[in-house]
């Protein structure tokens, strides 16, 4: 059985690989979600990740298929206690921004998609530079103080606002960020190295990095003169054009050899070797994409496989 790991500054406790919800009521219909999460937490896995938002961009979707889904699950298999549901503010068509008022409203909202009494760890989706961290915090706090949240995390925010966040929470004893959800992974290194990744090492935060697999691009099924049916074809194909995407696929290539895993696996290992990262954000679709993301778990790169890797995605 794989152990699970300490959130951050938090006392969640959590699988070292989050399921992503994005795909549920989007490209998996109910049945297909529920066999995914089915799978996941026969597996061990008890780290879902979803957001108000998913999926309303979808066609004939209004935001919170994702979440309404997840909720039907845990009623059917009683499994509100044994799972950390990871939510988020700001994209729901009907609850943009991060006015104090909208997040209230939008986590009353979430709590009753997701048919809980409690949200695990409430993210703010997409920050909104417009909005004082001052409101954004205190209207967190409230919910904290409440019951309805347990935790809070930031996503898409840049190193100042994060730094200002924590610091006014630390001031006035507020509720505090303890994760943070960033864009990144072996052809994405840029949004997060340097100073975001420093203000989290700083304070402690845990990283827990969405598109781990570049839309599907470092599973390896993307490559020249290949055709791949997928929603997310078109963002995964740009990475076949780059001269470091060829390079990363090669290294890819070679470690998984090696280690005789799927190259997703070794993606995913690549991400939890790096400094603050903990549990990268991966979806599957299907029950049979399940096995290569869940791997991560087992999977202990060598010091050689982390440098090549990390050397060929510069």
């Amino acid at each position: 059985m794989t152990s699970l790991h300490k959130l951050g500054t938090s006392d969640l406790e959590v699988f070292p690989l989050a399921l992503g919800g994005n795909v549920f009521g989007w490209t998996a219909g109910e049945a297909q979600s529920f066999a995914v999460l089915d799978a996941y937490t026969a597996a061990g896995g008890n780290f879902i990740d979803t957001a108000d938002a998913y999926s309303a961009w979808a066609e004939g979707n209004r935001g919170g298929e994702s979440e309404t889904i997840i909720g039907k699950w845990l009623k059917q298999r009683g499994k509100r206690a044994d799972v950390v549901i990871a939510t988020k503010v700001s994209q729901h068509p009907e609850y943009q921004g991060l006015r104090a008022d909208t997040i209230k409203a939008a986590a009353d909202a979430s709590l009753r998609r997701l048919g809980t009494d409690h949200i695990d760890l409430y993210y703010t989706h997409y920050d909104k530079p417009e909005v004082p961290v001052e409101e954004i915090i205190g209207a967190l706090d409230e919910l904290v103080r409440a019951g309805k949240v347990r935790y809070i995390a930031a996503s898409n925010i840049s190193a100042e606002r994060l730094r200002a966040s924590l610091e006014f929470s630390e001031r006035e004893g507020l509720a505090r960020y303890v994760a943070l959800q960033p864009h990144y992974n072996l052809v994405s290194r840029d949004t997060y190295e340097g100073p975001l990744q420093d203000v989290a090492r700083a304070a402690g935060l845990a990283a827990l990095p969405y598109y781990s697999l570049a839309s599907g691009f470092l599973t390896g099924k993307y490559r020249p003169g290949a055709t791949v049916e997928s929603a997310r074809s078109e963002g995964a194909a740009r990475h076949l054009a780059t001269d470091r995407g060829q390079k990363v696929l090669t290294a890819l290539d070679e470690v998984a050899r090696a280690h005789a895993v799927p190259l997703a696996t070794v993606a995913l290992a690549w991400l939890s070797a790096q400094p603050t990262v903990l549990a990268p954000i991966a979806s599957a679709r299907t029950v049979e994409q399940l096995p290569a993301l869940l791997g991560v778990a087992e999977l202990r790169l060598t010091d050689e496989d982390v440098a090549k890797l990390t050397e060929a995605s510069a």
